[in-house]
């Protein structure tokens, strides 16, 4: 009951827009709502995002879990920098990433567009887990498959990648959602999706039928996400026998391969880091000194600074139970907990943003317009974040410890203060890091909810894009990626 309590409390923040979708989608009666997603229309943003999600997620398992063995796990030259460029595509909101792309390439609009914006502001939810697993991972198990004859390549096939799975399935998930509540690349690439229809009914009509009836869609596929990324898991154990056993892994010399890694790093750090910021350096240059307005520039980033620690801290306070929960329980009310928590994720901000305006106005008219609904908005759209890692870090926490305390008498508490948590604190506080950098980067939540007067980098970024003012936004560009640069620089770093 000490985790399932505060778990039950987190599962029931996140499915409140799943209340008012409810009322929405059924206020016109069920056959109306029927009709709607059967329709012929929906059947074809079905499959393009369905087509659209399985593209990225292909592409981010590729370039998340190569990177990362690459860097951890080889004797890569300048490994520990490499590993760091991996990071640094979360800083990129996909707008700007898509922006840039255009912008460049106006031909590349449409799928492929938005299929290149996404995954390369996305393989870092895989990297990053998978790369803190295999510094976890006890390298005898290795070393004992190669001494009875295995090659590398098989010995990571059989005894290395097994180990991996949930921390790679993990951030697959993550990229899935990601890519089906995505609003601004897909916008700007111009290709349908589930999110672009909705946010285009809310502006289009009153009516909110349809786009409740379209959001429950995607909620049902979260969902079938979800159960689908807990059944990859298996069974198997993913903990050593205790922190202090294993022994650092020898790097694995790289012989004729060496070059062809080197530039696999370059190129997949040219396309995600470099190209963006030397198109958004050339919107800078192009700039004058009557589109750097630095007092707004300052009281934006302070807001945005303000506004993402505070969900950040929120968000990984809720994770917490739910992430030991989905770890160490194997019942169907640890998945069904599990599966609750991320059913905000794939929902487009505008409609977690209107769920709360709907509770706000009617149930808590104080908090209508002001920061603690925002705060609350980002914990809903960004629990899944959180979970996926505090989860990843409890699976690597070797359980034994827990039972030899409980057998010494500490009561579950004291165990889960002392063992469970210090044990899964690095990869807690790296989830806490990379929610604070999704909390920087939202947009349509943060358009609607943000108190009267508050502008974050976010925000005035879109407004002088929307203008066509890309040299006026340049600047506000720059402000948000070097600002959530700098925790996508210690995640890179960071070494367990």
């Amino acid at each position: 009951m000490l985790l399932v309590v505060p778990a039950c409390v987190a599962a029931a923040f996140a499915l409140l827009p799943l209340g008012y979708l409810a009322v929405r989608a059924l206020e016109r009666g069920p056959g109306y709502a029927w009709d709607v997603v059967a329709d012929e229309r929906t059947l074809l943003l079905l499959g393009r995002s369905l087509g659209l999600t399985a593209v990225v997620v292909a592409a981010c398992l590729v370039l998340g879990v190569s990177l990362a063995w690459l860097t951890v796990r080889t004797a890569l030259p300048g490994a520990r920098a490499w590993g760091v460029l991996a990071t640094l595509p979360l800083a990129v909101p996909s707008y700007v990433a898509a922006f840039t792309w255009l912008a460049a390439v106006p031909e590349i609009a449409g799928f492929t567009g938005a299929a290149l914006a996404l995954t390369l502001v996305s393989f870092p939810y895989v990297h990053l887990p998978v790369a803190a697993a295999l510094r976890g991972i006890d390298p005898a198990q290795e070393e004992a498959a190669r001494s009875l004859g295995h090659g590398p390549l098989r010995t990571f096939l059989r005894v290395t990648l097994p180990q991996l799975r949930p921390a790679a399935a993990g951030g697959a998930l993550l990229v899935a959602l990601y890519v089906l509540s995505d609003f601004g690349a897909v916008s700007l690439m111009r290709y349908d999706t589930f999110t672009r229809a909705i946010h285009t009914s809310y502006r289009a009509s009153f009516d909110r039928t349809p786009a409740a009836a379209l959001s429950v869609v995607l909620v049902v596929m979260t969902v079938a996400l979800v159960a689908a990324e807990a059944r990859t898991r298996g069974r198997a154990g993913h903990a050593r026998t205790g922190g202090g056993t294993a022994r650092p892994a020898v790097p694995l010399p790289l012989g004729r391969w060496r070059i062809p890694a080197l530039a696999w790093c370059a190129g997949v750090t040219a396309v995600a880091v470099v190209f963006p910021l030397g198109s958004l350096g050339y919107w800078l240059a192009a700039g004058t000194s009557a589109t750097w307005d630095l007092d707004g520039l300052a009281g934006a980033a302070w807001a945005t600074l303000g506004v993402a620690a505070a969900g950040a801290g929120l968000t990984t306070l809720l994770a917490l139970p739910v992430g030991v929960i989905a770890a160490r329980h194997r019942g169907r009310g640890a998945r069904l907990l599990e599966q609750a928590a991320y059913a905000g994720h794939a929902l487009p901000g505008i409609t977690v943003a209107l769920a709360l305006v709907f509770f706000a106005v009617r149930y808590a008219y104080p908090l209508y317009q002001q920061l603690p609904l925002l705060v609350c908005a980002y914990a809903v759209l960004f629990l899944p974040v959180a979970v996926a890692a505090t989860r990843a870090a409890v699976l690597q926490a070797p359980p034994v410890l827990e039972d030899v305390a409980r057998s010494l008498g500490r009561r579950p508490l004291r165990v889960l203060r002392e063992v469970t948590v210090p044990l899964a604190a690095p990869g807690v506080a790296a989830g806490a890091a990379l929610t604070f950098v999704v909390c920087m980067k939202e947009l349509p939540a943060t358009l609607l909810l943000r108190p009267t007067g508050m502008d974050t980098l976010a925000t005035r970024l879109w407004t002088e894009t929307g203008a066509g003012s890309f040299a006026a936004a340049a600047p506000y560009a720059a402000a948000l990626i070097l600002l959530a640069a700098v925790p996508s620089y210690l995640l890179g770093r960071h070494r367990t």
